[in-house]
């Protein structure tokens, strides 16, 4: 293999490096966003709770249940 054939082939190799690091970097990031989405549905389905909770509570205090 000579110097041209050797950096050809190592400029490859990196490319394909650098290919897969970013295809895991997209992973992890879509992994985060994922994540964010059920934390914030989850924190959505909380708050929605103690809305209900609330109205039902002045419900009961001015008697209109």
């Amino acid at each position: 293999m000579n110097n041209s054939e050797s950096a050809s082939y190592h400029a490859g190799e990196a490319k394909g490096q650098a290919k897969e690091k970013a295809g895991n970097m997209a992973e992890k990031a879509s992994n985060a966003a994922h994540s964010a989405k059920e934390s914030m549905q989850e924190a959505g389905s909380q708050m929605q709770a103690k809305a209900r909770g609330a109205a039902d509570a002045v419900k009961d205090a001015t008697g209109m249940k």
